[in-house]
């Protein structure tokens, strides 16, 4: 699915994108609301809902995203996600046999081990570095999205690494 909502059969009212819009090469972010939201928005006093950062509407950032999801949507991204869960999926099942691990999981294109406790940021990222991984936990999970261009190769020393880190018990 292009959005997780799609997941969840939820039809949001608003739904705010980010990052991804422009493949992360420039920041920019949309939200996107019902048009009885937008209406409600539009009918308010000039200036209500007036916010204007640094990046809004720039012209670069515009092009760059347009580019981008033209790329995405002229792609078999469908064909790519379902080739990068089958080998998370495949890659990371080694760590449900871990005592440390409490699930694994795999939805799309994003891999999930979550640990019973939280890890240590500090140590496990330099564990990661070592191993030749930029993976950036979060709590108590260890996940990743890798990209959708990441080649099968790239992809098994992605999912290996993280189980080598996390059988080392850092």
């Amino acid at each position: 699915e292009l959005f997780a909502c799609n997941h969840a059969g939820v039809k949001p009212d608003i739904l705010c994108l980010g990052k991804a819009l422009t493949g992360g090469y420039l920041s920019l972010a949309a939200t996107l609301c019902t048009d009885e939201i937008g209406q409600m928005i539009s009918s308010a006093e000039p200036g209500v809902f007036m916010h204007g950062p640094t990046f809004m509407a720039n012209p670069l950032a515009c092009a760059v995203a347009c580019a981008s999801v033209q790329l995405l949507l002229e792609m078999d991204w469908r064909r790519q996600i379902a080739r990068i869960q089958d080998g998370l999926l495949r890659g990371l099942a080694p760590c449900a046999d871990l005592s440390t691990v409490k699930d694994v999981r795999v939805l799309g294109g994003i891999g999930v081990v979550e640990m019973h406790e939280p890890v240590e940021m500090e140590r496990i990222q330099s564990e990661f570095v070592k191993t030749g991984l930029w993976v950036r936990p979060f709590g108590r999970l260890v996940y990743v999205m890798p990209p959708y261009c990441i080649s099968d190769a790239d992809l098994d020393t992605l999912s290996c690494g993280i189980c080598t880190v996390l059988e080392r018990g850092v």
